[in-house]
This record gives structure tokens, sequence and C-alpha cells, in this order.
């Protein structure tokens, strides 16, 4: 689930944990005095919003006042944003500020290890909010153990998260399972046992793409473990034939959808929210409240709710999407204190706060601790869609714990189970690395293994097919160039 990078796109959120130890503007470094001329600073980067801001957003002025900044931003939609910014990459016309959405990009990277842009490895950490950043943000946004970009933080934890009907449970007084085994008894009753009460063999037990289930039985946080030092992919695991058993028994005993492995997302969340399945591990923790308010349209006490980590295993997210870049060539030392200084006000309570939610009592106000938009916000295009997208302080709950509408007591539920996933959760060790063979291969190889696993789990090969395709990749100098690759590159990564 790792692919899934979540953008905030709740109306409604909570006000977030002022970082400790911040100063009352959220920076360790206050703005440049109003005496001194305005820092000009120019922006690309990328909006979610309907439009984007234009010059005279009211709440872009006030970063300007408070910050003593002119601020022109270029932006760009998601759309076509990558290929925007190869395009502006190669044209060296760069602004002092550049988003770059995929830090694999080969062009970022080249520029990057030549010194187009401002090594920040050791400057960061003298500004308070930054520093405050997950240390998981800074060391997956690295390359090759420098950092060259500011990263747009995001939560570590609550990423990966298997959801399971807790009112079909408490019905066939099932407990929330914690382990593989556990789970396949419940999926059994959630696909025999009727446990939606309407006399019906029509519910499925899981739905979704199962990565989840797989890691738990491989132990691994990644398609790749680290053993003895060395990172080998999990095809050679002898626990994957494990994995594949339980999901062709799964399969055979109609647990999951006989079409499995082309349902689309749509259509994965409409089965759960239609009560067709019990269990996924589609989506991020938020999404359990989206579920639950969904069903509870038909079933008044319908209730999604997070399992704990199967077999003990929490995958922890590198903490970034994207990271904004500072050309070294056009922007002088000076220039890139004031730089770090603007981005580090964005990333306190008083600046993160004023760009995705605008100002107190005009943009929003408060209920029970949460952050309720006026609908001057919708006029003043207010939104962490919006400038949201520049300025970005650190939550570690607000976007994986929080959905529009969610009650707080099933907010605060899940602010424990991010506490306790993160006492145990570990990241991908091949996240942030770079293999050159993977980039131009690992695409087809990929397929390969997808299709094998598919045809072993819908019983259409034996489970020896799978010994003798491990055989073959074993045998594939590609393959194994590829896990020399990342190793090479993580050991590099800890300066080995």
């Amino acid at each position: 689930m790792q692919k899934r990078w979540v953008i905030l796109t709740a109306s409604v959120v909570l006000t977030a944990t002022v970082m400790a130890g911040c100063s009352k503007n959220g920076s360790t470094t206050p703005p440049s005095p109003a005496s001194a001329a305005p820092t000009e600073i120019s922006v690309m980067t990328v909006f979610y919003s309907q439009e984007p801001p234009n010059d005279d957003n009211p709440i872009l002025k006030e970063i300007e006042k408070r910050t003593n900044t002119r601020v022109k931003i270029s932006w760009v939609s998601p759309n076509s944003y990558n290929d925007k910014m190869n395009v502006t990459l190669a044209s060296g016309d760069i602004p002092d500020l550049m988003l770059i959405l995929d830090p694999n990009a080969s062009t970022y990277r080249s520029m990057a290890q030549q010194g187009a842009f401002w090594d920040l490895t050791d400057q960061y950490k003298n500004y308070q909010n930054l520093a405050g950043f997950p240390k998981e943000s800074w060391f997956y946004s690295s390359l090759e153990g420098k950092n060259y970009g500011i990263p747009r933080v995001r939560p570590v934890d609550g990423d990966f998260v298997t959801q399971i009907r807790k009112d079909w449970l408490d019905k066939l007084q099932l407990k929330v399972p914690s382990t593989t085994a556990e789970l396949y008894e419940v999926l059994k009753a959630f696909a025999q046992n009727d446990p939606d009460g309407n006399g019906k063999n029509d519910t499925y037990g899981m739905v979704g793409d199962f990565s989840t289930i797989e890691k738990a039985f491989l132990q691994s946080y990644g398609a790749r473990k680290l053993i003895d030092g060395k990172l080998f992919s999990t095809v050679f695991d002898p626990m994957e034939k494990d994995y594949l058993t339980w999901m062709a028994n799964a399969y055979k005993e109609k647990l999951i959808p006989e079409d499995f492995a082309v349902l689309k997302d749509t259509q994965i969340r409409d089965m759960l929210k239609a009560g067709k399945a019990g269990v996924t591990t589609v989506d991020t923790l938020e999404a359990t409240w989206n579920y639950s308010s969904e069903s509870r349209k038909t079933v008044p006490n319908a209730d999604f709710v997070a399992t704990p980590p199967l077999n003990g295993i929490a995958q922890k997210s590198t903490g970034f999407f994207g990271m904004y870049v500072i050309p070294k060539q056009k922007v002088s030392q000076e220039k890139l204190k004031k730089i770090l200084e603007f981005m580090d006000y964005g990333s306190g309570d008083e600046g993160g706060t004023l760009a995705a939610f605008g100002i107190k009592d005009v943009h929003y106000t408060e209920n029970d601790g949460f952050k309720v938009p006026t609908p001057q916000a919708q006029t003043d295009n207010v939104s962490a869609q919006a400038l949201g997208q520049l300025f970005q302080k650190f939550d570690p709950y607000t976007a994986r714990a929080y959905r529009s509408g969610m009650p707080k007591e099933i907010f605060e539920r899940n602010k424990k189970v991010i506490d306790e996933r993160a006492k145990v959760s570990q990241a991908d060790p091949v996240a942030g690395l770079i293999s050159d063979t993977d980039i131009k291969l690992g695409p087809g190889f990929t397929k390969k293994i997808s299709d094998m696993k598919i045809k072993i789990i819908m019983n259409k090969l034996p489970l020896s097919a799978w010994d003798e395709f491990v055989n073959e990749l074993k045998n594939d100098k590609n393959f194994l160039q590829i896990d020399k690759e990342y190793t090479d590159a993580y050991n590099k990564r800890l300066g080995k």
C-alpha cells in the first residue's frame, strides 16, 4: 500500500498539536522585519483545488505580510506536473523553490549529483520546525545520503492498515484478529455465516490487493528483505508458498471474489460500503470512517476498525510526498537563509494553519477542537489542496486518523491505533533507493511475478509451478542485478 500517498481532502480538519518548543510564530528564526526589503521568492508547485489561488489571494497576501516576502507562484495541475517539471529542469530557468514530486526522476537525480541544488543536509537542522519533521522524511527523501530538498512532510504511520467490520465480528461473537491464522477463520465466518443477517450467502470475507497479508506472512516491509546486510527479493523467501497456499484456499472457499485480480479500487470501496465484504487492505486508517458512515445509512451500528498489525508486521511510510529544491546557481547563500526561514515558518503552527485553513473567524471557526470552514474559505480558495501544498506543518494524526464528519471518539480511537503501530512499524528498506536495472526492467519482472501468483491463487497452476518459477529467477542475471544494485545503494546511503 505504499503506492498510495494520501492528500488531505477533508473539509473539516482537526487542530494540529503545536510542536514542542515552537516559538509563537512556529519558527526558531522569525521572518525578516518589515523595515527590510521584502524577499522575492518564485515558486513552482502543484494544486489539487478546483482552481489555483490567484496572485491577489488574501491568504497569500497575508503570508507575504507575515514573512516580509513577495511570492510569485506558478501553479501546475497534477495531471501534467512531472512533464512540466522535466521541461523546467531541462531549461535551466528554475524557480527559487520547485516541487519535485518524483525523487526518482532521472533528470532531478542527475542535476542533484552535479551540484545544481543547494545541499541542505546540515542547514535544515538550524530551523526548529523543519528539524522537527520525522527523521524518515529527511532520510528517505535524501539522495546518496544528501538532502537536496525540503520534504513535503506526511505522517509515517497509518498507511497499509487492514480494516474489518467490528459489528460483524460482534454479531458472530468473534474477536478482532491479530494473526493471519485468526484472520482466515474470520473470513470464513464472514463468507459463510450470514454476518449481515439477510438470510443469503452473498458476502465475501475480504477484498483488496492483499499486499498487507503477504507482508505479514513474509515478515517483510516491501518487495525486498534485508538479510545480513544484503537486499533480496521476497520471491526467494520460502514463506511465499505459505502465503500462496493461504490465498489459494481462500479463493477455493470463495472467501474472496472470483474476479479479485481485476477489481478496481472504486469497485472494492463500493463493495465495502454496500456490505458485500467485511475486510479490506486497500486504504489508509482514516478511511474506516468513510466505510462506516456510508454503511450506517442502511446499518446504523456499522463500524469498521483497524486490526492490530497482523503477525506483528506494520509498515511505516517514508514521511514525505515530494520535496522542494532550491537552485544553487540562482539563489545566493543569503537568499537561501531567507527561503529556509520562509519554509520553516510555513512548517510551524501559525504558517501551516494560515495556508491550509486561513484566518480564524473569517475562514474557519473552531468546534470541539475541529476547524470548520466558513463559506468565505471557499470564496477565497483556502484549503490544504491550494496553498496547503506549499506550507505544511507536521501532524502525525490528522491526515491519517481524521476524515470529514468523523466523531471525536473515533478520531481518538484512531490516534491510539497510530500510537500502537508506531511502536513496531518499520519502513521498506528499499524506500528512497535507486536501481537503474529495476527502473528499466523491473515493471516486466513485477508483471511476471504478479501473473504467476494470480494463476496459483486461482488454482490454474499447481504450487510446484512457483518453485520452477523461482528457480528461473535465481538464474536470471538481470533480476539478480536489481538486488545487487539496491544493496549497493543501501550501503552507500549508510556510508559503508
